[in-house]
């Protein structure tokens, strides 16, 4: 008799076929993101890009972007620094979109209460009111990935068990308090954003960026409720799968619903991005 080595198992550039299918669809949102960004970019003095915060957007984009890159993290042989940066990047990139999407749906709420007379909400739609949004609800998400890294950090595990005859090589998380109050937290800001623009998602025309929101956090909470019990009940290289697909899928959500309108309008329709009809539009519902 002689000994035999186990196989080793995780998502691999060379054995799964499903790597170079996230690896292609990451690099090709990616690429659509950079052609959004240069596109807001172009027409950055229009009133369709100035209508809804472009500084916002702006971060949005980019955020979305480090989204679709951070997939990479999650391919591959795991190793010290992937696993230290996975998660943690995921969790603070994702804060930063999806609070730059709760900033976005509170500009809008409050442009629109400040334009109806009488009232005082004028003094609160400013830049600096959806940057301090964006950087306070991140920053909470930061700390949070500072304590943990901190505390426990994720690192590689051999798991001998799981499946007999393998070897899973996997990321452990480290402190599992950690790693769900990171999920948590980023649950509890898109919650928010979709009541909040679920409240106000029949407000004009002029700010009908309420509805896109209210449709890409639905399918945002929609992806990631979803994922977990599918996340929690998989081992291994599947497991990381399903993570990747629901990054990949809540962030083209965000893309579409809130960019796609804006460049179809920009790039086929020029004759709305005038800001003379926005504000006669937004008279008729007053």
């Amino acid at each position: 008799m002689k000994c035999l080595p186990k196989p080793y198992e995780f998502l691999s550039y060379e054995k799964d076929t499903l790597v170079p299918v996230f690896a292609a669809l990451s690099i090709f949102l990616s690429a659509m993101t950079l052609i959004i960004l240069r596109i807001f970019i172009y027409y950055w003095d229009t009133p369709i890009v100035k209508a809804n915060n472009r500084t916002v957007s702006f971060i949005l984009l980019v955020s979305v972007l480090l989204n679709f890159l951070s997939v990479f993290f999650f391919l591959g042989r795991p190793v010290d620094i992937t696993c230290l940066l996975r998660q943690t990047s995921f969790g603070v990139f994702f804060s930063i979109g999806v609070s730059s999407v709760l900033a976005k749906t509170i500009t809008v709420c409050i442009a629109f209460k400040a334009t109806k007379p009488g009232r005082s909400w004028m003094k609160w739609v400013s830049v600096r009111l959806s940057n301090s949004v964006v950087l306070m609800c991140s920053s909470v998400q930061a700390l949070i990935c500072v304590i943990w890294l901190l505390m426990s950090p994720p690192y590689v595990e051999f798991d001998h068990h799981s499946y007999p005859g393998q070897i899973i090589i996997q990321c452990n998380e480290g402190s599992d308090i950690c790693f769900y109050s990171m999920l948590g937290y980023l649950g509890f800001l898109a919650a928010v954003s979709f009541v909040l623009a679920f409240m106000v998602r029949t407000l004009p025309d002029s700010f009908n960026e309420a509805k896109y929101i209210t449709f890409s956090m639905l399918l945002f909470c929609s992806v990631w409720i979803t994922m977990i019990p599918a996340y929690l009940s998989t081992k291994g290289k599947y497991m990381v799968a399903v993570e990747i697909f629901a990054i990949l899928t809540s962030c083209s959500g965000i893309l579409g619903c809130i960019f796609f309108p804006k460049v179809y309008i920009l790039l086929l329709k020029p004759s709305l991005n005038s800001k003379n009809l926005i504000m006669e539009k937004n008279k008729l519902h007053i």
